[in-house]
């Protein structure tokens, strides 16, 4: 176990190896070795120093990956900051809660994505922005709020840019910045991130160094990393998923980070290619596109070993497919929330095809995993469907500012209880079956629409589905299958209907079909269930007319 502070850990791997490269933009062939990213991120460290940032506060990063979101982070690090990873479709009521319930002291932006302009949003928020001198930020909303920075060149009143931190930094003793860090311990708070929101608002679960450097070197461990892994990163870093799964495991191996400043199937493709990268992550999703991108063919995947699919239920077909297509042998999966730092079990490299496939694998190294009864709180029998529960290392330090909604999830034993469905195999493996509030109930009776979703994924024709409840004044609830054709194919509801005929139970079959090109996603990848049965209900009464 590592009893060390983040950045004291980015300190150690650059004695190490200063002239490893520790993060590469293949697409722009931009390149930083261990000590380059260092230095960096003392003299940024310096910048936010000299505008006012301060051991304990809340600084909040909004950017997909630039090159500059992990100096940022560390550079929080280095001072005892938290970084708080900000969401980056949030619109302006989601970044408004943010902003006010994390208590954000400096918000670091980008420009946007797509159609957020986000240096326009902030000022939308905070007209105060143009009236105060930098630095003298007074805001009516955000009493908290002192600073907006620019993570760029670009020029705006009322933001700082990243050069002018640079340059602030330059008037700063190196020697306090060190000295602050000598004072921080693996326990205090140095990453705050905000659960997705798919259901109610969402919540900042608050990771020490101790949780995400931890969880990070065991996954390293069980897909054999070393220092000469050279990980693709396309996956999002304001989720864990990049920053534990992806940077935690290559930092606490010394390895190199090849990263996607926003997912591109074509550019994934073209990083493995160039950079013979070793292992590439994605949600399912992600692995889909660059398998169906017409160019796959062209690009040499001989290189990769092993990689991570997580994020969402990963369909067994799609991940032989992988193994296959994409040279993977080891592509292994971890499964885990947020609030569980997020890894509670991963398949293992050397465990079968089948198992890894099909499975999530069994508890990393440090963490009990349990099954609990969700109405009695005692461990399931092997085989037994409860509630997937873990305590250890890795469990959150709490909700910020949330006690109440803390201890509803960690009970009184130290269990933190995910909300999802498991059993636990007789090899110790574990499945996931289904998310509690995912489960639909039609007429009394309970249907899980993972299953269904594995059943119907073997159809040919079918690309991607979503199976979730549609509300219904006869039954409650019925099962709506939501689905993406591959290109050029057609399916009926009635093929679908004679495909589950003397195969699935017929209470479980899909009773609403909606054909879509593309699911409702969170920013971090994940399907947001409660907007399909949102789609699929108000279709069924507005446009079918169906009253029950």
């Amino acid at each position: 176990m590592f009893d060390i502070s983040l950045t004291k850990l980015l300190r150690e791997k650059t004695a190490e190896n200063p002239n490893q490269e520790f993060m590469v933009y293949s697409d722009r062939d931009l390149r930083f070795s261990y000590a380059q990213f260092d230095k960096r991120v003392d003299d940024m460290a310096a910048g936010l120093y000299a505008i006012g940032v301060r051991k304990g506060d809340n600084v909040g990063i909004w950017a997909t990956n630039v090159p500059d979101w992990l100096t940022y982070m560390f550079a929080c690090a280095r001072l005892g900051a938290v970084a708080v990873t900000v969401n980056t479709s949030y619109k302006l009521h989601e970044l408004e809660y943010l902003v006010r319930q994390a208590d954000l002291t400096t918000l670091c932006l980008t420009d946007g994505v797509k159609d957020s302009n986000y240096v326009q949003m902030i000022k939308e928020l905070v007209p105060e922005l143009d009236e105060y001198e930098r630095g003298c930020l007074k805001s009516k909303k955000f009493p908290y709020l002192k600073n907006v920075v620019f993570m760029g060149q670009e020029k705006y009143r009322g933001l700082y840019s990243s050069p002018e931190l640079l340059l602030l930094g330059q008037h700063v003793d190196i020697s306090i910045i060190h000295q602050i860090e000598n004072e921080i311990t693996a326990d205090d708070v140095v990453n705050m991130q905000y659960t997705s929101g798919t259901t109610g608002f969402p919540k900042g679960v608050m990771l020490t160094s101790r949780n995400i450097i931890n969880n990070g070197y065991s996954i390293g461990e069980s897909m054999r990393y070393t220092s000469k892994e050279r990980v693709c990163l396309p996956v999002p870093l304001f989720h864990c998923f990049g920053i534990v799964l992806g940077v935690m495991a290559v930092l606490t191996h010394g390895a190199t980070h090849v990263l996607l400043e926003s997912f591109d199937p074509l550019v994934a493709l073209a990083s493995v290619h160039k950079e013979k990268c070793t292992a590439i992550y994605g949600v399912p999703t992600m692995y889909i596109a660059e398998l169906n991108h017409p160019m796959f063919n062209m690009f040499d995947m001989s290189s990769l070993r092993t990689g991570i699919m997580a994020g969402a239920g990963c369909p067994v077909e799609l991940m032989k497919t992988v193994m296959d297509k994409m040279n993977m042998k080891e592509i292994t999966s971890v499964y885990g929330l947020t609030e569980t730092s997020p890894g509670m079990t991963q398949s293992r490299w050397n465990q079968s095809a089948e198992v890894r496939a099909t499975t999530v694998g069994y508890e990393l190294p440090d963490i009990e995993v349990k099954v609990l009864n969700p109405e009695t709180n005692e461990e399931c029998a092997i085989g037994e469907q409860g509630e997937m529960c873990c305590r250890g290392y890795n469990i959150m330090k709490g909700y910020y500012k949330m006690p109440e909604a803390t201890a509803e999830i960690i009970d009184e034993n130290g269990f933190l209880h995910s909300g999802d469905l498991g059993v636990k195999d007789p090899d110790g493996n574990y499945r996931i079956t289904g998310r509690i509030k995912d489960m639909i109930i039609r007429g009394g009776e309970n249907i899980y629409p993972r299953e269904i979703e594995e059943f119907l994924i073997d159809i040919p024709q079918i690309k991607d589905i979503q199976v979730a409840a549609v509300k219904s004044n006869r039954y409650g609830e019925i099962t709506g299958a939501f689905i993406i054709l591959h290109e050029g194919q057609t399916l009926t509801e009635e093929d679908v209907i004679e495909y589950c005929r003397g195969k699935l139970s017929k209470y479980k079959w899909p009773q609403f079909f909606m054909f879509l090109d593309e699911f409702p996603m969170t920013g971090s990848g994940k399907i947001q269930k409660f907007k399909l049965t949102e789609m699929g209900t108000k279709y069924r009464r507005e446009v079918m007319k169906v009253e029950d």
